[in-house]
């Protein structure tokens, strides 16, 4: 082989690592946006717990992931355009985006325990072995199914998931009334989940871009771009849809709907942020924007208790993403697209049920009403997040 043709493949083997580690990080990173925007959006009595549970899930993890899930999900793999533990750590921080989506729709209740068990559980079997269905190249691969970077795959399963274990929790102590009364517990830290919210739009160029894999050759480099530009008109559209729907309905700049607009539209497009033109992209992310907001609503009014809005930004706009596949990707089928919606979701659905129905019946999973009245912060983790806050409080 001659001299430059090894040079150029190693170059190009060595860009297209380089790039797919830079895309993880920008992934992990998102770890620390869900931290900042669950930590804003629950009330000051359960910050550090909700800090604790995004710190350990990472870990538990990649940990699990490392031992059990990428073998489980991809069997033996042989990668040839970039390094081996390129791909591993890329797929590996997929897995803990899925599992921060529960830990914000089951906030201020739940056991710390019973979340990291069941954390190790979605990370090992739940997560990997649907993974091994799509993009292990198993059934639904082979029947059409299409999602890009995940928005099935990583959140739909995330939010099926979370949606078990919200309907064994019960909602929180105080946010539902008689006769259909609904009282809103606002968030505590506003500038913490705006924060949080542009962390997790950062990450997400190295979510949707980097799952191209390369970044070498032509066609690879002008799909990571679209991706880029695509990812970014999708939750610009989304958030701006957002503010004028609550401007029309309400009257007001509802900064928790802008913010889950934004998310929304992310979710969306992820599934396919590389066929649509940058225009699609935005009207995907715009009808985004809308649908998470009917979908908030209607949640509350079904009395689905849901502190962060995970269950409509993830699961129903997952599958609002899904679906939008088809309008740009001349390869998709809608029955196939119906297809993994409903094999992802049942699949995330039932057997977390059955998970978090047995920890009910055995450890239980809520923290009793007198931790729950008093704080997370305080009955599982022995601190407080702001405690010159506190009334009585000595210095």
């Amino acid at each position: 082989m001659p001299i430059e043709s090894i040079s150029v493949d190693s170059l190009s083997y060595a860009l297209n690592s380089f790039y797919l580690l830079i895309s993880a990080a920008l992934v992990m990173w998102m770890a620390a946006g869900f931290a900042m925007l669950e930590a804003g959006l629950v009330r000051s009595k359960n910050t550090a717990e909700i800090l604790v549970k995004n710190m350990l899930l990472y870990a538990i993890a990649c940990v699990c992931y490392l031992l059990f899930g990428y073998s489980l999900m991809y069997g033996d793999v042989v990668t040839s355009s970039h390094a081996p533990a390129a791909n591993f750590f890329f797929q590996a921080v997929f897995v803990a985006t899925a599992m921060s989506i529960i830990s914000g729709a089951v906030a201020e209740r739940m056991k710390l325990t019973s979340f990291l068990l069941f954390s190790i559980v979605m990370c090992t079997l739940i997560y990997p072995i649907q993974g091994a269905w799509s993009w292990g190249g198993g059934f639904l691969a082979t029947a059409g199914f299409r999602d890009f970077a995940g928005s099935g795959i990583v959140h739909l399963v995330g939010a099926a998931a979370a949606l078990a274990g919200v309907l064994l929790l019960g909602p929180r102590k105080g946010k539902y009334g008689f006769s259909g009364s609904i009282y809103p517990i606002p968030g505590a830290n506003m500038p913490l989940a705006s924060l949080g919210t542009f962390i997790l739009w950062f990450g997400w160029f190295g979510f949707n871009a980097g799952s191209q894999l390369q970044l070498t050759g032509i066609d690879n480099t002008d799909a990571v771009a679209a991706a880029f530009v695509n990812t970014n008109a999708a939750a610009a559209s989304a958030a701006i849809a957002a503010y004028l729907v609550t401007q029309l309905r309400w009257g007001k700049a509802d900064l928790t709907m802008i913010l889950n607009g934004a998310l929304a539209g992310l979710v969306a497009i992820t599934a396919a942020p590389v066929t649509p033109s940058p225009y699609l992209a935005s009207a995907i992310g715009a009808g985004a924007g809308v649908l998470v907001i009917v979908s908030i609503y209607l949640l509350d009014r079904l009395r689905i208790d849901d502190p962060v809005g995970a269950l409509s930004v993830h699961g129903v706009v997952g599958i609002y993403g899904l679906l939008a596949v088809v309008w740009s990707d001349p390869e998709a089928q809608l029955l196939a697209q119906l297809l993994g919606i409903a094999v992802i979701a049942g699949w995330g659905f039932t057997v977390s049920l059955v998970i978090w129905w047995l920890m009910k019946r055995t450890i239980g999973i809520r923290i009793d009403a007198e931790a729950e009245y008093v704080g997370a912060d305080i009955s599982e983790c022995g601190l407080e997040a702001y405690p010159e806050f506190v009334r009585g409080r000595q210095p």
